[in-house]
């Protein structure tokens, strides 16, 4: 039989675990507003680099991501200790999902190659710090972004080849 605190952690969790995913989506939503407008238009007229997968495999991937990262803030704010680097690893994920909402309207809203550019460079420091610090807070949540981090890298690669070929 469950006690009292299970029930009420139970209680309390659900609905963070909501909350989390809901701003995950969220912020996904934000970048599909400013990319899907782009994608047959602008973004096909540009010279892109041939390791450029298939436009199909980016929602794909970027829903994968979404969840896992909902996950792993879920797990920082419901599962780990309070503790100093609880909060930071919080503050370095909302930091990171900031740059990550910011990106796309950039990129693709404003066809801003080099100033896209930047964004995901910083993107790459703060999920790399963001996985440091939460590593210290619990390490499930850690891991929950490791593709988040190489699938950035690999999008890096991308813009870099991007602004390069379209001067």
């Amino acid at each position: 039989m469950a006690n009292h605190g299970d029930l009420n952690h139970a209680r309390r969790s659900i609905p963070r675990l909501g909350a989390c995913l809901v701003l995950c989506a969220g912020v996904a939503a934000i970048g599909g507003l400013a990319t899907v407008p782009q994608i047959g238009g602008w973004y096909a007229g540009l010279a892109k680099p041939p390791w450029t997968p298939p436009n199909s495999v980016f929602p794909i991937a970027w829903s994968i991501l979404y969840f896992l990262m909902a996950l792993s803030l879920w797990r920082l704010w419901d599962r780990a200790t309070p503790s100093i680097p609880r909060r930071r690893a919080l503050s370095l994920f909302m930091a990171q999902l900031a740059l990550n909402a910011m990106w796309s309207p950039i990129f693709f809203g404003l066809h801003a190659i080099s100033a896209g550019l930047a964004i995901i460079l910083a993107l790459v420091v703060l999920v790399a710090a963001t996985i440091l610090q939460s590593a210290k807070t619990d390490r499930l949540a850690a891991i929950l972004l490791i593709p988040y981090l190489v699938w950035v890298c690999y999008a890096m690669t991308l813009n870099v080849a991007i602004a390069a070929l379209n001067p």
